[in-house]
C-alpha cells in the first residue's frame, strides 16, 4: 500500500474447509487403491478424499449407530450394520458433491443380535456376517438374500475371513470357496460355502475345527494360495496353519456307508508369542511367489493393546520391524493408552491402516518402513491455532509466500499438539507435556512455536533437519518450568532478520498472576534429536489480582499488553538485551499504564500492527480500543451476545476479527465501528483464531471440535457484483427497446430474468388498460390482446411458476387485485392444469431455485403450488365479496339518483310544455 491510500475494505469471507470430525467410534475402511476411507461419526459414514482430506459423501444410517460395515474391493457397494440390527448396502456414487447417500436396499432385521464383524470376499460377490448370538450368514451383495447360515459357535463371533484361492498355476474342475471363522470359545472353524450346492449331508456344519487358542481368536488371514492359515488372539500368540492338507474338491475322501466327506483338519505349523493381546494380524504380501507349500517362511504383521504395528518373520519368529521406532511422538508414554482395534494391509500400495481406541489412524508404508499419514478422527475442544511457516527464511512476507503458512497447529482438550497441513488432512502429533495444552504462539515468521500447558511449564517446538514437506517432524529444542500454577498465554517476540534469525525473549503469563520473561537467545531453529535446551527466567513480575488469560508482544518488541480476569488490561514497557562480551542477558518490563473500562474479564489483548492501539475482548460482549497514549478507551464494538474470547486486527489495522462465545466470528469497521460481516459455521465457543500472513485466510477453531478456513473473497464478489450490474442494464435497456416495439414476449421474458415484478405489473396493467379502451381489443383473446395470450400460452415452466408466485403476491394488494385476476384468468384459460403441476415439479423447481437463488442470502425452499392456491382463495374470496358490495352499493345510487331526477325535474317538464302550448296558441 502506497503512502496516503487508504487499504480497501474486506467485506467478503467464505467458508473455504473445515476440519470436522472423521472417526469417532466403530470400523473404518479403505479402498483397494488407498485412496479413500470409509469412517464413522455418530450415526453416519463419511466417505473421504485422503490426499485433498475433502468430504466425498455421507451415507445416512437414519439415527441408528453402527456396529460394523466393509467396502467391497471393487469399490462399488458399502455395506453397513447398525445396532437395530439391520443391513444396509449402499452404492457408490459415480460423481461427489457431498451428498448424503441413501441405501439401495435394506435388510431390516439381519441378525437377532448386534453385528461385529462383516467381511467380503475378494470378488466383491459374496458378504459374511457374524453376530454377537454366535451364527454366520452368507449373503449375495447383489440381491441381499442369504446362500448359507452358519450355527454352532460357542458365542460371539470374533472374527471372520474368506479362503478363495486364487492360484493360476493350478487348474481345477472345481472351485474352492471356504469360510474362516472364530468366536469367543476359542475355536476356529472352517465351512466349506460349495458343499451345499453338491448337496452333501451337513454341508452346514463346519469341516475342521481348529483348537489352539485360550483367548478370543481376534485376527484371521489366509494367503492367495489358500495353503497357509494365520490366526492371532488375545492369549498373546499367533498360530500358523498349514492348509495344505485341508479339503478341497480334488482331494476329499468319501467314507463307505456313509454320504460324508472324510477330511482331514489343517494342521498347526508353528506357535509364535507376541506378548501382546492381538486385535488383528496378517500376512505382508510383497510377492505372491513366496507363498508356496515348499516353504513357510512368511512377513506378518500384528497389532493389539500396546498401539503399535509390528513386521514379524515366521520362520524365525522374530519382529523385523516396529512403528513405535519410528514414531517422533513417543506413542507409548503418552497419557492414555493408544491401543488398536483394527488393522488392515493394502496390497496394491504396501500400507498397513491401523485405527486406534482414541480415534487416530495410521498408514505405515512397508516400502520405508515409516508412517506416511496420520489421521485425527476427533479433536475434542479446539483451545487456541496458529499458522506455522516451517520452511521459512525470509522477515519479508511477499518475498516467502509461497512457504509461508504451510502448517497450522492446535491446541486440543489434550496434553498433545496437533499440527495439520494447511491443505489436507495429514497430521503430527506432539507429546510433551503431561497436561491439557492451553495456549500457542509462534516466533521467528512461523519457524518456532511455544506452547504453554496445565503441568505449569511451556515448551518451544522447532521442525526436524530432514524436513520434507508432508512428512515434516517437529521436536521439542527448549523447555521453560518455574511457574506455580497453569500457563494460560504464551508471547514470544515479533523481531527477526536475516542476519540474526534467533527468537529472543518469551512471555509467560500463568494463573499464579504472575509474568515470567524468558531468554531465547541460544535456542535452535531446528530439532536435531538432542535433549530439550533448559532456559532460564530474566525477570518475573507480579502483573494482576486474578488469572492471567492473554499476553501480546508489540511488532516492535518495546511493549507488552496483558489481560486478566481482574477486568483490566496492563501495558508494560520491555527492556532486553542479549549477552555479549561475557554479559549475561538482561530483561525486564515496567509498567506505562492501565486499561480500565471493562464490566467482566478480559479474555483477549492485541496490539495494532500501525497504530500505537491495543484491542481487548472481554466476558461484557465488547470489544474495546484503547490509545497507548493516555490508555483510555477510544471505541467500543457492541455486537456479540456473549464473552468475546478472541480478537486480531487486519487491513493494516483499518478492521479487526472477533470471536465469541456465541459461536459467531465477526469483522469490524474500526473507523465506523461497524460490523461488515458475520461468519457462522460453529455451535459452540470459538476459542481459537489464526490470521494468515497475507490476511486472505482465517481460521475459527471452536469447542464443538470444527476447525474453519475462511477465505477472502471480497474481490471476487466486487467482481460478480459489477457483471452482474452490468448484465442489469443490458437487459433493461433491452426491455424498454422490446416495449418500444410491442414485443411483449421478448419484455415479459426479460422481466421474469430479471426478477422485477413490479416491471411486470406494470407491463400487464398497461396491455389491459389498452384492451380495456379497445385500442387492441379482440373478441378472440383472453387477456385482451393476442401477443399477450401467445406468450402465456408457450410459457417455460420455470417462468410460468415464478409468474404465479408473483400473481399470489399481487392478489394480496386490492389496487394490485384486477391485474392480478386476469393474469390468472388468462393462464387458466390458455394452460392445461397438467401444464400448471408440471411447473411445480421437482425439476421445474430446481431450475427457479438456481435462477433466482441470492449467493449472498441464505437458500429458500421454493413454493410449491399447494401454497400458490392457498395464498390465492382467501385473498380471491375477500375480493369477490367486496365486488358483490360494490355492485349493491351501485344499485342503491342509481335509485338515489332517479329519485332525485323525478323529484327536481318533473314539475318543470310539465311547466315547459305549457308555456310551449300557449305560444303555439298564441
Amino acid at each position: 500500500m502506497t503512502g496516503g491510500q487508504r487499504p480497501k475494505t474486506r467485506t467478503v469471507y467464505k467458508k473455504s474447509r473445515t476440519i470436522a470430525p472423521l472417526h469417532t467410534s466403530g470400523s473404518v475402511a479403505v479402498s483397494s487403491d488407498g485412496s479413500r476411507i470409509v469412517t464413522c461419526v455418530a450415526e453416519e459414514a463419511l466417505f473421504t478424499e485422503l490426499s485433498s482430506g475433502q468430504l466425498l459423501c455421507r451415507f445416512s444410517c437414519d439415527t441408528e449407530s453402527i456396529t460394523s460395515l466393509c467396502l467391497t474391493p471393487s469399490a462399488s457397494h458399502l455395506v453397513v450394520f447398525t445396532a437395530a440390527p439391520a443391513l444396509r448396502v449402499y452404492e457408490i456414487p459415480k460423481s461427489f458433491s457431498g451428498q448424503v447417500v441413501h441405501p439401495s436396499r435394506v435388510i431390516a432385521r439381519a441378525h437377532d443380535a448386534p453385528v461385529h464383524v462383516c467381511t467380503v470376499d475378494p470378488t466383491s460377490t459374496y458378504l459374511a456376517s457374524g453376530s454377537a448370538d454366535g451364527i454366520v450368514k452368507v449373503w449375495d451383495i447383489s440381491t441381499t438374500h442369504v446362500t448359507h447360515v452358519f450355527k454352532g459357535h460357542g458365542g460371539v463371533v470374533s472374527a471372520l475371513k474368506f479362503n478363495f484361492p486364487r492360484n493360476p498355476s493350478i487348474v481345477t474342475s472345481e472351485r474352492t470357496l471356504q469360510l474362516v471363522t472364530a468366536s469367543v470359545d476359542t475355536r476356529i472353524r472352517l465351512f466349506d460355502l460349495m458343499a451345499t450346492s453338491r448337496n452333501e449331508q451337513g454341508a452346514l456344519r463346519p469341516i475342521a475345527v481348529l483348537e489352539g487358542h485360550v483367548s478370543v481368536p481376534r485376527g484371521l488371514d489366509v494367503t492367495p494360495d489358500g495353503k497357509w492359515l494365520i490366526s492371532g488372539g488375545r492369549d498373546s500368540v499367533v498360530m500358523l496353519w498349514d492348509m495344505s492338507s485341508s479339503p478341497s474338491s480334488g482331494d476329499r475322501i468319501i467314507s463307505k456307508g456313509k454320504n460324508k466327506s472324510k477330511t482331514i483338519a489343517p494342521t498347526l505349523s508353528k506357535t509364535i508369542p507376541v506378548m501382546e493381546r492381538v486385535e488383528a494380524v496378517g500376512f505382508v504380501l510383497p510377492d505372491l511367489s513366496d507363498f508356496t507349500s515348499e516353504t513357510s517362511r512368511f512377513h506378518f504383521f500384528t497389532a493389539g493393546d500396546k498401539g503399535v504395528v509390528r513386521i514379524w518373520d515366521s520362520r524365525e519368529g522374530s519382529v523385523l520391524h516396529s512403528s513405535s521406532a519410528n514414531s517422533e511422538s513417543g506413542l507409548a508414554d503418552q497419557e492414555e493408552q493408544r491401543q488398536i482395534i483394527e488393522a488392515f494391509y493394502i496390497p496394491s500400495v504396501d500400507t498397513i491402516v491401523s485405527a486406534h481406541a482414541d480415534q487416530n489412524i495410521f498408514f505405515y508404508s512397508l516400502k520405508t518402513w515409516t508412517r506416511v499419514r496420520q489421521l485425527i478422527g476427533f479433536n475434542d475442544e479446539i483451545v487456541d491455532a496458529i499458522f506455522l511457516s516451517p520452511h521459512n527464511t525470509s522477515p519479508i512476507p511477499s518475498t516467502a509466500s509461497c512457504s509461508r503458512d504451510s502448517h497450522l497447529a492446535l491446541a486440543t482438550n489434550s496434553s498433545l499438539v496437533r499440527i495439520y497441513s494447511a491443505s489436507s488432512l495429514d497430521v503430527h502429533v506432539l507429546s510433551g507435556h503431561s497436561e491439557i495444552v492451553l495456549s500457542l504462539d509462534q516466533g521467528v515468521g512461523g519457524r518456532l512455536f511455544a506452547s504453554g500447558s496445565k503441568d505449569k511449564s511451556t515448551r518451544i517446538w522447532a521442525p526436524s533437519e530432514q524436513l520434507h514437506g508432508a512428512n515434516s517432524q517437529w521436536g521439542c529444542v527448549a523447555l521453560c518450568e518455574g511457574h506455580a500454577e497453569s500457563v494460560g498465554s504464551v508471547a514470544m517476540s515479533r523481531v527477526y532478520s536475516d542476519t540474526d534469525s534467533h527468537p529472543r525473549f518469551m512471555f509467560t503469563g500463568s494463573q499464579d498472576r504472575t509474568i515470567k520473561m524468558w531468554d531465547l537467545s541460544e535456542v535452535p531453529l531446528t530439532f536435531c534429536g538432542a535433549d530439550p535446551l533448559k532456559c532460564h527466567s530474566l525477570t518475573t513480575h507480579k502483573a494482576h489480582d486474578k488469572d492471567i488469560n492473554s499476553l501480546d508482544v508489540a511488532p516492535n518488541d518495546q511493549l507488552l499488553a496483558s489481560g486478566s480476569q481482574d477486568r483490566t488490561a496492563k501495558v508494560y514497557e520491555v527492556s532486553y538485551r542479549p549477552s555479549s562480551g561475557g554479559k549475561l542477558p538482561h530483561g525486564e518490563i515496567k509498567l506505562l499504564g492501565i486499561c480500565k473500562g471493562h464490566k467482566r474479564g478480559v479474555w483477549n489483548v492485541r496490539f495494532g500492527k500501525t497504530d500505537r492501539v491495543l484491542a481487548t475482548g472481554s466476558s461484557d460482549k465488547t470489544v474495546k480500543l484503547w490509545s497507548l497514549e493516555d490508555f483510555t478507551c477510544v471505541k467500543t464494538f457492541e455486537g456479540h451476545t456473549n464473552s468475546v474470547l478472541r480478537v486480531d486486527f487486519i487491513n493494516y489495522g483499518t478492521q479487526l476479527v472477533s470471536t465469541g462465545s456465541d459461536g459467531l466470528v465477526k469483522l469490524w469497521n474500526v473507523r465506523e465501528e461497524e460490523c461488515m460481516a458475520t461468519l457462522d459455521n460453529h455451535e459452540d465457543k470459538v476459542w481459537a483464531l489464526a490470521i494468515s500472513n497475507d490476511e486472505r485466510t482465517i481460521v475459527s477453531g471452536a469447542a464443538d471440535s470444527i476447525v474453519t478456513f475462511w477465505k477472502d473473497c471480497t474481490e471476487e464478489d466486487e467482481r460478480e457484483s459489477e457483471a452482474k450490474r452490468a448484465d442489469q442494464v443490458l437487459r433493461e435497456q433491452d426491455f424498454m427497446n422490446h416495449l418500444a416495439l410491442h414485443d411483449y414476449r421478448r419484455a415479459i421474458e426479460l422481466a421474469l430474468a430479471m426478477q422485477q415484478p413490479g416491471r411486470l405489473l406494470t407491463l400487464f396493467k398497461d396491455i389491459m388498460s389498452a384492451a380495456l379502451e379497445g385500442e387492441s381489443w379482440g373478441d378472440t383473446s383472453v387477456s385482451g390482446n393476442q401477443a399477450l395470450d401467445e406468450v402465456l400460452r408457450t410459457l417455460p415452466g420455470s417462468d410460468l411458476s415464478l409468474l404465479l408466485r408473483y400473481v399470489r403476491n399481487w392478489n394480496t394488494n386490492a389496487k394490485m387485485s384486477g391485474v392480478a385476476q386476469g393474469v390468472l384468468y388468462a393462464i387458466l384459460k390458455l394452460r392445461r392444469v397438467e401444464d400448471v403441476v408440471d411447473a411445480f415439479s421437482d425439476s421445474s423447481l430446481e431450475a427457479f431455485e438456481a435462477s433466482t437463488r441470492d449467493p449472498r442470502k441464505p437458500a429458500d425452499r421454493a413454493t410449491g403450488l399447494q401454497d400458490i392456491v392457498d395464498g390465492l382463495i382467501p385473498y380471491t374470496q375477500r375480493h369477490l365479496a367486496r365486488l358483490d358490495r360494490l355492485v349493491q352499493e351501485s344499485f342503491v345510487v342509481d335509485y338515489i339518483l332517479n329519485e332525485m331526477d323525478g323529484g327536481m325535474f318533473d314539475g318543470a317538464e310539465e311547466d315547459a310544455m305549457e308555456v310551449d302550448g300557449t305560444n303555439a296558441i298564441s
